[in-house]
């Protein structure tokens, strides 16, 4: 079968396409035959090993799949790898079968960056009815979902920053109440930004997955009791050091997330996989489908990730 394999760690052009032999389940697995992968920006860091856990060669990327089964199921899926290729394996557990009405793409949106904006509000945040939110690269695939979700959770006013003002019309679009630009080389001039934006308030919650500036900007904006939950690590430049006197001046709180730390535990990963496939199923929530890339050109979806040129869910095909 044809798949994308690394063999060196690296930028995009480590990875190559290969062919290999088919992937064989065993008990509590299925075998899917992939319609269409999902690419995040994690699978760039996966890539270069520089993810939160350590990866070995040879390794074919990507986290999720969608696509049949044997018996005939659509199904979404993440993957322990292996969803850069034509058939891959899947813990039974993890698959969740698809809604008629409900894309590839738009699952695939779900599986990763829609439960991870669903534990950023929900688990994480805490979200409560009127609080403020800042959604970082808000026009992004888990950004872009996150702005609705928000909404849909009852925050009162919804912050988006994006790079670019057509990334920003688009997080206005989602429901975002004002959309501004993230400037990462301005730090003290984003956080006076993001209070503006709140009608001169701090705000309650931010979500960030940047680092660098844009987190230390993030958490001067956060008012007595906010949370800031951190996700990422985008612009490769880790935060200054947070002391304690810095949260406890302010109450404020800085929380991690990881969403491989929901998996198995019960109500973390079917229960809001379901909520969110059927709120997308009712037209409530519109995942963003991205570009869509033939596999032999998986180094270019990268590429385009890194360089910031993308929006919502990128998607590779594994018939191109």
């Amino acid at each position: 079968m044809r798949a994308i394999q690394i063999t060196e760690f690296g930028g995009p052009e480590v990875l190559r396409q290969v062919e290999l032999p088919e992937p064989v389940p065993g008990p509590g697995q299925l075998l899917v035959e992939v319609s269409s992968a999902g690419v995040n920006y994690a699978d760039t860091h996966l890539v270069e090993n520089s993810y939160l856990s350590k990866a070995t060669l040879p390794l074919v990327p990507g986290a999720e799949v969608v696509g049949r089964t044997a018996g005939g199921r659509r199904v979404v899926a993440l993957t322990d790898n292996g969803g850069y290729a034509e058939r891959a394996v899947v813990e039974e557990y993890l698959a969740h079968d698809v809604p008629e009405g409900v894309t590839d793409g738009q699952a695939l949106a779900l599986v990763v960056q829609g439960l991870t904006a669903w534990h950023l509000l929900r688990t994480s945040a805490r979200i409560a009815e009127g609080e403020s939110v800042v959604v970082h690269a808000a026009a992004g695939g888990t950004g872009s979902l996150a702005v609705q979700l928000a909404k849909e959770f009852g925050a009162g006013r919804v912050i988006a920053t994006a790079s670019s003002k057509e990334k920003r019309d688009l997080a206005l679009e989602l429901g975002a109440d004002v959309a501004i630009e993230a400037d990462a080389t301005d730090a003290a001039g984003l956080k006076e930004r993001l209070v503006e934006a709140n009608g001169g308030r701090k705000v309650d919650i931010v979500l960030e997955m940047t680092g660098g500036p844009v987190f230390d900007a993030s958490l001067a904006a956060l008012a007595p009791f906010g949370r800031l939950v951190t996700y990422g690590l985008a612009s490769r430049v880790p935060p200054a050091p947070v002391h304690a006197a810095q949260l406890m001046g302010r109450s404020r709180a800085v929380v991690g997330f990881w969403l491989m730390h929901c998996l198995g535990r019960p109500g973390m990963y079917r229960e809001p996989m379901a909520e969110l496939l059927a709120m997308t199923a009712e037209g409530r929530l519109k995942p963003q489908e991205g570009g869509g890339y033939p596999l032999s050109e998986v180094a270019r979806a990268h590429e385009d990730l890194r360089a910031r040129r993308t929006y919502g869910k990128l998607t590779l095909d594994p018939a191109g």
